[in-house]
């Protein structure tokens, strides 16, 4: 009898993935290769804690209801072991639609800074160091880490704070205007690697400057990053941060931005999700100064069995807060997208204005588009709203195009390109800009030569 009852209280063992088990094997290594402090040492751990308690977010959690990564993410490449200068150097040149933009450039390869590459050193203004060298030199770095509101209620932001390798800790000084944008380029040489980076950002009061995420990499190799950026924005301070998805077409992609605003603050966000076969970016916002303004817009090209998940929470916490969301996606053959936006309004945080939408155009029979627009609202002096759509290329516009003499296929192109112009559009610098719209032409004339071709 003792037997049984011991066996009916007994806590069911976790069924682990080979992802998992890769993932937990790793972190046995890196733990006896431990250089950091007691305080960082003490902060993986109990990250990885709770990684292991849970395993892979999967279905039955909410937030991963449509983006199973138990199930998406069968196997664990080896952990990124640092760059080699001249791979690195055969990968370093930035895409071709970026060429002509004027910035300074802070180089990743393979998960690890790279300087012989970079070129953002003594910028007026800013500070910059590498995670890898923070890591091991006291407790500062470990106190500014995962701080944030969010930061450690999402399961791969704590794997990220359990594996972080690398990354970059960037101070913009009070009252400072920052020439040109800053790159912050994640590339991959070739190797199926897994490689996690945590950038750590402060822009401090009054400063304003403007940042661009490049994630890049080749087309046949199954790599993995997992890239977290922890942004805070302080009083009266004006940010824009752009962040380029091009990844290769076997590629795993985590890409998390963690957010706060501080009074009358001001954040543009563009993220263009243009590759990798699993792609998953997520933003964490949180206002916790008033008069504060976040706008975050998105374009989505997916083809193949591609799959693209789009999450945003928006936590007005403070009266008095903007937000603007809009995202947009184009989904061929059998590729899947998904859009999961929830804004969030606290008791005390009257005044709040905040607008979503989302928008999606079906290319073809196989692609599935999944919208999932959330408010929730504890405050009664609010303006908030939210809409999704999706459905196919406007029959009527193609025919109107088409009866000015343009094909069809060239009809498809400029539809396109003006669906997902409205949330390009709004990229105020116009070379990053004319960079976007020359990544999202190429899709769809790469899509046309397809179609041609069959």
């Amino acid at each position: 009898m003792t037997n049984g009852s011991a066996a009916m209280t007994a806590r069911p063992s976790l069924l682990r993935t080979q992802a998992e088990k890769d993932l937990i094997e790793r972190f046995a290594s890196l733990k006896a290769a431990e250089g950091n402090s007691a305080s960082m040492v003490r902060l993986r751990k109990d990250a990885f804690e709770r990684f292991a308690a849970a395993g892979l977010p999967h279905r039955r959690i909410e937030a991963y209801k449509y983006t199973d990564l138990r199930a998406l993410l069968r196997s664990v490449p080896p952990a990124a072991e640092g760059a080699d200068l001249a791979m690195a150097a055969k990968v370093a040149a930035p895409p071709a639609a970026l060429q002509a933009v004027d910035r300074y450039r802070l180089v990743f390869v393979d998960g690890a800074y790279v300087p012989a590459l970079s070129d953002a050193e003594g910028i007026l203004g800013v500070t910059v160091e590498t995670l890898a060298h923070a890591l091991p030199h006291g407790h500062s770095i470990a106190e500014r880490i995962g701080k944030q509101p969010g930061c450690e209620v999402d399961p791969i932001v704590a794997l990220n704070a359990a594996y972080m390798a690398d990354g970059v800790v960037l101070r913009v000084a009070t009252g400072s205007t920052i020439d040109k944008p800053i790159e912050i380029a994640h590339l991959v040489s070739g190797a199926p690697v897994a490689a996690t980076l945590r950038h750590i950002i402060e822009i401090e009061a009054g400063a304003k400057v403007t940042f661009l995420e490049t994630y890049q990499g080749p087309a046949a190799t199954a790599y993995h990053l997992n890239a977290v950026t922890e942004l805070v924005v302080a009083d009266r301070a004006e940010a824009t941060l752009l962040c380029l998805q091009t990844e290769g077409e076997l590629a795993v992609h985590l890409g998390t931005l963690v957010v706060t605003l501080g009074e009358r603050a001001r954040l543009e966000h563009f993220v263009l999700n243009a590759g990798a076969a699993v792609a998953r970016r997520q933003v964490f916002a949180t206002f916790v100064g008033e008069h504060a303004m976040l706008a975050t817009r998105g374009a989505t090209l997916l083809k193949g069995k591609a799959h693209s998940d789009v999450t945003l929470v928006v936590d007005h916490a403070v009266p008095h807060g903007t937000s603007r969301e809009l995202y947009r996606a184009v989904i061929d053959e059998d590729a899947r997208s998904v859009f999961q936006g929830k804004i969030i309004v606290r008791q005390h945080a009257q005044k709040t204005d905040g607008k979503m939408a989302s928008n999606a155009v079906l290319l073809s029979d196989g692609a599935e588009a999944l919208n999932k627009p959330e408010l929730e609202i504890f405050a009664d002096d609010v303006a908030c709203g939210h809409g999704a759509t999706a459905g196919e290329l406007d029959e009527r516009l193609k025919f109107y195009l088409m009866s000015r003499g343009i094909p069809a296929i060239e009809a498809e192109k400029l539809l396109i390109a003006a669906f997902l112009g409205e949330a390009v559009d709004a990229i105020e610098n116009e070379t990053v800009r004319d960079a976007v719209m020359a990544i999202v032409e190429a899709w769809a004339e790469a899509r046309s030569e397809g179609r041609t071709a069959s």
